[in-house]
């Protein structure tokens, strides 16, 4: 820490560093100053504002003077909440309107002192957005992370619980400080829910604080929030299609969603498809660029904004696209890490990613329908298309167990002649219901593919286009752009 000087008697003097360690010694007149030290040689009691509060009893800062003497303490103690806190749901929801990024590659060492963090814990460590760290979780709490790092390394985040009273964990924090490595954080999950506390650990090099009760996700996204890249503006959501069985349509839905997404709802958006031998993105949008997805692919650690603006086709002012060479001139073998950068990367270009996978199943697949954001199956009501798509949610709950179940599309639902699975019974197997039912439209479907045109612009009164705009808006938790119409008075005095 590095105190500053100020004459504000509501400046708590620090600035907040990323790493955990030991600080200077305060100043005389700083009121937290006695807290490193042993609690016999605190401060006299000072009147205790509390008395009459029900939680007087528990309050660990009773024996300490208030922040300014003679007068009322300046942070007032807040009793611990029943419920997870309304602005923590509230941006969680914020949140997960943007793509979440994964943890980086780091060590995690958790220190629990109950079972039902250490449960919590184990269930945020199989997350995806934690894929890449390494999480080792023990018991002991905070005094058992002090014992432990006497003559061990620190790793890259020590989380600690402690249920001891402020004081105590504050000294204990200290010993801590004492054996951390530079450049390590430390996260600390207390019991007492109280904004004093909080800028005090603040003050002293915590990188987060954390009060029960807690949900997996708000564990992971404290930890993804340590290491956010600051010069990203943000990550875009990452949206995968794929289809139960080939010809389901899911390649024709997802070109559609992102043009909706694009036109209807003003967004910026990116297809991306890696369907490198059979992709139709290019067909659809009437369009055949020079170089496409596959020379990014080759390419990973080249790709950068330039050579990605190079490599996308415009399509419109706010849709872009990645196009497959859709040639069976190269095997294509290219590794999942490859498919991993190259979407991250592309990721950052867009607030939408639409990845167009094809049906197949291999490693870099089963990767990206696990890391998306959002996930679509598009089935047809057949008893091949039930049995592949139950295989997928089955293995994306078990993998996200955190997430949203994938959303179901039912497509060309009443092909004449053909014997289906009832809709109803078709979600009942699932355990989902569709999210959309398209009707068999050959005529405009088949209209739009041959003109390299969307459904919204072929057949815009269609009950598929109407799905399909209303189906966006889910996906990307948005309301279509405001329509400014025009006044028979606006026009007369147009300029000609």
């Amino acid at each position: 820490m590095q105190p500053r000087p100020s004459d504000d008697a509501f400046d708590l003097g620090f600035e907040a560093e990323d790493e955990f360690a030991t600080p200077p010694q305060a100043p005389a007149a700083d009121p937290w100053a006695d807290l490193g030290a042993p609690i016999g040689s605190a401060a006299p009691m000072a009147p205790d504002p509390y008395a009459a509060d029900p939680f007087a009893a528990d309050d660990s800062f009773a024996d300490f003077p208030p922040a300014r003497p003679n007068d009322e303490p300046e942070y007032q103690r807040m009793a611990p909440a029943p419920a997870p806190h309304p602005i923590h749901e509230m941006i969680a929801g914020a949140e997960a309107t943007f793509g979440e990024a994964p943890v980086p590659r780091i060590t995690i060492h958790v220190f629990c002192a109950r079972t039902e963090t250490a449960t919590l814990i184990e269930r945020a460590a199989a997350d995806r957005r934690l894929s890449r760290a390494s999480t080792v979780v023990k018991a002991g709490g905070l005094a058992a992370a002090v014992e432990h790092y006497q003559n061990q390394p620190t790793p890259s985040l020590v989380i600690v619980e402690s249920l001891d009273p402020a004081p105590e964990m504050i000294a204990q924090l200290d010993r801590l400080a004492e054996v951390c490595d530079p450049g390590t954080k430390v996260m600390v999950i207390g019991s007492a829910n109280d904004i004093a506390l909080y800028r005090e650990l603040m003050r002293r090099g915590v990188s987060e604080y954390l009060v029960p009760p807690l949900q997996p996700l708000q564990v992971i996204r404290a930890i993804g929030g340590l290491y956010a890249d600051p010069s990203a503006p943000f990550l875009g959501r990452q949206i995968a299609f794929v289809g139960a069985r080939g010809g389901s349509g899911s390649s024709t839905l997802a070109h559609n969603i992102a043009w909706t997404i694009s036109e209807r709802i003003q967004a910026g958006a990116i297809i991306v498809d890696y369907d490198l031998a059979f992709g139709t993105a290019g067909l659809n949008f009437n369009h055949d660029p020079l170089q496409g997805v596959v020379d990014a692919l080759g390419q990973p650690d080249r790709l950068d904004p330039v050579l990605m603006d190079r490599m996308m086709a415009r399509c419109t002012d706010r849709l872009s696209l990645f196009a497959a060479p859709a040639t069976l001139d190269s095997d294509y073998d290219i590794s999942a890490e490859a498919y991993d950068e190259v979407t991250q990367k592309i990721r950052a270009a867009a607030p939408f990613v639409v990845l167009d996978l094809p049906h197949g199943w291999n490693s870099w697949t089963r990767k990206m329908l696990i890391a998306s954001d959002d996930l679509v199956i598009v089935a047809t009501p057949d008893l091949a298309s039930l049995r592949n798509a139950k295989n997928m949610v089955d293995l994306v709950r078990q993998a996200r167990p955190n997430d949203s179940p994938p959303r179901l599309v039912l497509n060309q639902v009443g092909l004449p002649g053909r014997p289906e699975i009832p809709t109803k019974d078709f979600g009942d197997a699932l355990g989902i219901q569709p999210s959309m039912i398209i009707p068999f439209d050959a005529k405009t479907f088949g209209l739009a593919a041959n003109n390299g045109q969307m459904i919204p612009e072929t057949a815009p009164k269609s009950k598929a286009a109407e799905g399909i705009e209303q189906l966006a808006q889910l996906i990307s938790r948005r309301e279509p752009a405001a329509v400014q119409k025009s006044s028979v008075l606006s026009s007369l005095f147009r300029k000609k």
